[in-house]
């Protein structure tokens, strides 16, 4: 089957697959599969064009890879394509992250399997939801951007995380802590939330958070949501007002991925079977730990180190890569 006859749009294209493997040999596509793929390339977007394939496909085949397509689906009203792969580094996935300028991909070494259980941890300020929970308390307490210039420079890693929240839960010193109830009650949920927890909990998945911010506002999504578990750090108040002070162990870098690593053995869930979500840098040891760590529309830092980008589609692309497999 000649590239040439097929539509333009990859979504035009299921009647053609008829639900059968293709590889790419010689400029075409063949049935057949590959006897042992050693990675995945999986291309997203809201519409996947047959020249995203095609740029796609001339790097791998300059890097001689040999591909198969194993599976073109509709998830989350997006598009989603899978491709295995006789051979994966991280050079490969570099050239084709270079090309990807319309379409968000994965180029893996492996997949969670979405039929079998798995365990999703996803970060919460700027990933589960829109906004950094603790410059809307700033903001509204009337040290905002002293605050939003720490979190900036945590979140790029030029601070280390608890030095960093220390710094910024003391300028709150004296704050009215009903601020808190405003900032949930204006909360903006990130795009494709609702769906991507929805599509886990059918598939039987557990879902958390594992945070660098407060407890209130995670114990809100979790219950609101219907999570599994909420990791987050406890503000001290006092007479109703912050002391500027951090109860307990701080939520860092570090204990992002022991949390991955603990909910995993408590819920017998293979690692290979875990993604973890996140933007900062405080979520990098976590997203590596993970089978698939997923970085939605990250920081520079976290774009150059982590597994996956997701640069144009949101939460919803993650429950695509979940089901793809």
């Amino acid at each position: 089957m000649l590239m040439d006859v097929l539509p333009e749009q990859l979504g035009e294209w299921t009647d053609a697959l008829s639900g059968q493997s293709y590889a790419w040999q010689a400029g075409t596509f063949v049935p057949g599969q590959l006897d042992a793929p050693k990675g995945h390339l999986v291309l997203l977007a809201e519409q996947l064009t047959k020249s995203a394939l095609q740029q796609s496909l001339q790097i791998l085949d300059a890097a001689g890879v040999q591909v198969e397509v194993a599976s073109l689906k509709r998830i989350a009203e997006r598009e989603v394509l899978n491709l295995r792969l006789s051979a994966w580094s991280p050079e490969l996935k570099a050239h084709l992250q270079e090309i990807a300028t319309s379409w968000d991909i994965a180029c893996v070494p492996a997949l969670p399997n979405g039929a079998q259980p798995g365990l999703v941890l996803m970060d919460m300020d700027s990933t589960a939801i829109q906004i950094e929970c603790i410059d809307e308390i700033a903001l509204l307490a009337g040290v905002g951007e002293e605050v939003a210039a720490v979190t900036r420079a945590a979140m790029e890693g030029a601070l280390p995380f608890s030095e960093s929240l220390r710094r910024r839960v003391g300028a709150l010193a004296g704050a009215d802590a009903a601020i808190i109830d405003q900032v949930i009650a204006n909360m903006p949920l990130m795009p494709g939330l609702l769906t991507l927890v929805a599509g886990l909990k059918a598939m039987g998945w557990k879902v958390a958070l594992a945070s660098g911010g407060f407890t209130p506002f995670t114990g809100h999504l979790r219950q609101t949501l219907g999570l599994d578990a909420d990791f987050a750090n406890t503000l001290e108040i006092k007479d109703g007002r912050f002391t500027g002070k951090v109860l307990g162990n701080i939520v860092d870098a570090e204990a992002k991925a022991r949390i991955l690593c603990e909910l995993a053995e408590r819920y017998d869930i293979p690692l290979s079977q875990t993604v973890a979500v996140g933007d900062g840098a405080n979520d990098l040891l976590m997203l590596a730990q993970a089978g698939l760590g997923v970085a939605l529309h990250a920081k520079p830092l976290v774009q150059e180190q982590a597994p996956v980008c997701l640069n144009l589609l949101s939460l919803e692309g993650v429950l695509g890569l979940v089901q793809t497999a």
